[in-house]
């Protein structure tokens, strides 16, 4: 979870800001004191933004926002690409939908809270370890 979340971030602010900025700060900020409920992750970009037309659309698997060339060489076979080495930060839409089941698996969540034009807010809740159960149907 965390891994996609800190990519997006990166990947996020790169694009925004240009390749030879001066990025500012991927923060995370941990709320784990011992009367919380939840151990709450908060991961904070100044990417730019998600549009607020595209909210609805980051939870769906296959949405991307990445350049239509790095998924076509992901999804085509080459042989001159090695993906072990050259491996590409996004593309293909899996990652923030993958991310939010295994939160909710994990008795959590995952939510995401942007701003057009500045960044976004990820916030990861995990329950404390204690007696819940897997959630599995009987």
């Amino acid at each position: 979870i965390m891994l996609e979340l800190l990519k997006t971030s990166m990947r996020a602010t790169v694009e925004y800001h240009g390749i030879d900025a001066d990025y500012p700060p991927i923060k995370v900020v941990i709320a784990d004191g011992s009367d919380n409920e939840d151990v709450i992750i908060k991961v904070s970009d100044e990417g730019g933004g998600i549009p607020r037309s595209n909210m609805k659309r980051i939870w769906s698997y296959l949405f991307t926002t990445a350049d239509p060339e790095i998924q076509e060489g992901m999804v085509a076979f080459n042989e001159n690409v090695d993906h072990s080495i050259d491996s590409p930060l996004a593309g293909l839409g899996y990652g923030l939908p993958i991310s939010r089941s295994y939160a909710r698996y994990f008795g959590g969540d995952l939510s995401i809270m942007s701003m057009e034009g500045y960044g976004t807010d990820c916030f990861v809740y995990l329950t404390r370890l204690g007696n819940t159960r897997e959630p599995l149907p009987i």
